[in-house]
């Protein structure tokens, strides 16, 4: 039923629609320097707004764009300056001003709060029901609230407004997340086709390459990720992709240069936290204490400028050993958003503290809507075996390994390891 919800879109298997993404720069055949380009724009609208301080059009571009900075970046310090753009937009003109709405939305679902998220998109929407964009912040927010039926149905009016290449790729994360991933690299495949900017290229290849990575399927996903680095040389997350392979491959050495450049560049909380675990691996731990200082210092300086992130602060305290400060971290994150990746964190967290049959549930919920994972399998797996369910554990582990064995420098091996003791 959702495959066919979500794949309303006349062409999406079939002929291309004639509804693409904006042309860019990209189109005439030379690459731009998307940061430049970026700067560019913002000094552009900053000049503007000297000479029309009432441009609440303008106000709310300028808002958008420091957004793209902080992502670009990974500099959080650009939030409070998009939320004053975006804010100064709403005083200039409170009512119709949905592009101001949509843009707070899109700042709330960076900072990670999708309630607010939520509220921003619903108060666009009754300005402008024809709002793609207000759709895609809805559809973001409701994803990760744990919504997954109105996720969809955000998502449904996003393709039936503008089928292209933001639509698309929303449309194939929905997908994977309810564990229909042809239907999802189908999709993905048609985004790509959507694709004009190299970033866009790369985003596409990336997320082809994590779709063949997620089934072991290293030949697919170093196809993918090469393609995406030939788009756009600039595009980070494909060292993240190109990392995994070569640590699947036991090359630790390239894995960890890979890291060392993205987490250089993008230093996340996340994709530190990603290179801990790899550097441990390695048996290098002091080092990998190091990253996870670093990740620490990452998440407090998003928290300063209105991020919340407690599911990379589970990860973190798992990683130092602080049961108590991971399971406290899961619990609050937990209130906020229902979303399966914090039912896993809640799982781990509870297994952490000996509290496995409410682990148990939780593990089970993380996958209750169908998504494939190895990791949230090996989390289950490892519950069970807890609890004495050696048949289910058994079960567990080894569909964790079948689907990417692979899929962790560090839980892959400890599944093979519980496997042997069971």
């Amino acid at each position: 039923m959702l495959a066919a919800a979500v794949l309303l879109i006349g062409g999406a298997l079939g002929p291309r629609k004639t509804s693409e993404p904006e042309p860019t720069a990209a189109a005439s055949g030379r690459r731009p320097d998307a940061a430049a380009a970026l700067d560019a724009a913002i000094a552009k609208a900053q000049e503007r707004l000297r000479r029309l301080p009432k441009d609440y059009v303008t106000w709310a571009s300028l808002g958008g764009a420091y957004v793209e900075k902080a992502r670009i970046t990974a500099d959080p310090s650009w939030y409070p300056k998009a939320e004053g753009a975006l804010k100064q937009s709403l005083t200039v003109r409170p009512t119709p001003n949905a592009a101001a709405l949509t843009g707070l939305g899109a700042l709330a679902n960076a900072r990670h709060d999708f309630a607010t998220a939520r509220a921003r998109a619903r108060e666009a929407l009754a300005q402008d029901r024809y709002s793609p964009d207000a759709y895609g912040v809805l559809a973001d927010a409701e994803t990760q609230l744990g919504h997954p039926t109105e996720a969809t149905d955000a998502i449904q009016h996003m393709l039936d407004l503008r089928p292209a290449l933001a639509s698309l790729t929303r449309a194939s994360y929905d997908l994977e997340q309810h564990g229909l991933d042809q239907d999802a690299e189908r999709l993905m495949r048609r985004a790509l086709m959507s694709a004009i900017d190299p970033a866009d290229l790369a985003f596409c290849r990336y997320q082809l390459g994590e779709l063949a990575w997620k089934y072991g399927n290293l030949a697919a996903a170093t196809t993918e990720y090469r393609a995406g680095l030939e788009a756009d040389p600039d595009y980070l997350p494909l060292h993240q992709g190109n990392a995994q392979l070569a640590a699947a491959r036991g090359d630790l050495d390239t894995a960890l240069a890979e890291y060392k450049l993205l987490t250089e560049r993008t230093p996340t909380p996340t994709y530190l936290i990603e290179y801990a675990e790899y550097l441990t691996a390695a048996g290098r731990t002091a080092e990998a204490t190091q990253q996870l200082a670093l990740a620490e210092a990452a998440g407090q300086l998003f928290a300063a400028n209105g991020g919340s992130d407690d599911l990379a602060t589970v990860q973190l305290a798992l990683a130092r050993k602080q049961p108590a400060a991971a399971l406290a971290a899961a619990q609050r994150e937990w209130k906020r958003r229902q979303f399966s990746d914090v039912a896993d964190a809640m799982a781990q967290a509870l297994h952490a503290n000996g509290r496995d049959a409410e682990a148990l549930r939780y593990a089970e919920r993380a996958a209750a809507l169908g998504v494939h994972s190895a990791r949230f399998l090996y989390h289950r797996g490892v519950v069970e075996a807890a609890l004495g369910r050696p048949a289910a554990a058994k079960r567990d582990l080894t569909a964790a390994l079948a689907l990417n064995p692979h899929f962790s420098p560090v839980d892959a091996p400890a599944a093979r390891a519980a496997l042997g003791r069971l």
